[in-house]
């Protein structure tokens, strides 16, 4: 009897306990989210005290310098450039050079089979020795008197002949040795010595990279705008984030009656031939600069045709994020510009706007650079985390 009423009072001193024990912890979770946003609590709600907001970036809306530009596809092409082929059908006897070798103008390249043309050449100077031994011959018998001096005279044509006929020989011979037309870097071969060629054949490419050239089509209103020297910047999908400097160095005389766009001719330096033929190059043509508002690119968000910043706004019940449609302008140098929306002076949200609803709760972390990371702190996101 006295085991039975012994478990009875442990069972209901053990239920008492678990029952205290969820009371205490629905209290302390009350407690918590009052601390958390609750008014008084210490919150963001709770006046400018409050530490427990999402933490962000900020950036602050300043004018800066934008350009207006023309933007155009072109494509790059050498200063120089031309496929080396052979004129005849022929063998490839030597190869005197190497894949992407630089070459001056002249050097030899490939000699082709050329045994018909040694044959010619050595009879056309046994032909020169005749004649020049006939010419000395009756040159000497005619200021003796002893030959007519007409005779000497068509052993000097003979003579003439002859040599011409010699240069001919040397020039079909010099025919079968391939040479670069001009200083350049030449380009990827097939070839070896016993290849086969015909005419029209490219055995391979030769370029001067020294500078490049990008034709590109301008729209006629510009015409007022461009002008020879004129200074322009190109990037290349090859190398993100890096431009190149040039200049117009011509227009065509002639506009496309079809498209209403004249062909213009940019010019870049390129040293290291880091620019090659054929690439794709996205020019700008500066065409004024301009005062304007400006924000980083991170801090704004584009939904639909609009676009919107989150402005830090501090209220009676904290700081808070505002959602503000605003009118971008044009992008440039990780900046967009703001034609309208805010006002100079304004703090906008610079980072983790994907995680801000408006009206929100927000606690500054520090200023933020044109990526809308922190300067000199960690990212909303480690300070989040």
């Amino acid at each position: 009897m006295f085991k039975r009423h012994f478990f009875i009072i442990a069972a209901a001193c053990l239920v008492g306990l678990m029952v205290l024990a969820a009371v205490l912890k629905i209290t302390l979770a009350d407690d918590s989210k009052g601390g958390a946003g609750g008014p008084g609590r210490g919150g963001p709600g709770g006046g400018p005290g409050g530490g427990r907001g999402q933490v962000v970036a900020e950036a602050v809306v300043i004018p800066r310098e934008f350009a207006d530009q023309i933007r155009v596809l072109g494509v790059a092409r050498s200063r120089k450039s031309v496929n080396i082929t052979s004129n005849t059908t022929q063998l490839i006897t030597r190869v005197m050079f190497t894949d992407g070798q630089r070459v001056a103008a002249g050097t030899p390249l490939v000699e082709l089979q050329a045994r018909e043309e040694d044959a010619d050449l050595i009879q056309a100077r046994a032909q020169l020795t005749q004649a020049q031994r006939e010419y000395d011959r009756y040159k000497i018998l005619a200021e003796r008197g002893v030959a007519p001096r007409v005779t000497a005279e068509t052993a000097e044509t003979a003579l003439q002949s002859a040599r011409a006929a010699v240069a001919a020989a040397e020039a079909r011979r010099g025919d079968r040795v391939i040479r670069a037309p001009f200083t350049g870097v030449l380009g990827l071969t097939t070839v070896t010595p016993g290849t086969l060629i015909s005419p029209g054949s490219v055995i391979t490419t030769l370029d001067d990279t020294s500078a490049i050239r990008v034709d590109f089509p301008m729209p006629e209103r510009y015409l007022g705008v461009l002008q020879v020297g004129t200074p322009l910047v190109a990037s290349a999908d090859a190398y993100a984030g890096e431009s190149f400097s040039g200049r117009i160095a011509l227009l065509d005389t002639r506009i496309n009656e079809q498209t209403r766009a004249v062909i213009a001719r940019a010019e870049f330096a390129n040293p290291g031939g880091r620019i090659r033929p054929g690439m794709m190059m996205r020019v700008a043509v500066q065409q004024g600069r301009r005062q304007s508002l400006a924000v980083p690119e991170a801090a704004v968000q584009y939904e639909g045709q609009g676009a919107f910043v989150y402005r830090i706004a501090r209220g009676e019940n904290g700081t808070t994020a505002q959602r503000v449609e605003i009118q971008a302008g044009a992008v440039e140098g990780g900046y967009v510009e703001i034609l309208s929306g805010l006002d100079s002076n304004d703090r906008v949200v610079a980072s983790g706007l994907n995680r801000i609803q408006p009206g929100a709760p927000v606690r500054v972390g520090a200023a933020s650079d044109k990526n809308g990371q922190k300067a000199g702190t960690p990212t909303a996101e480690a300070a989040r985390k």
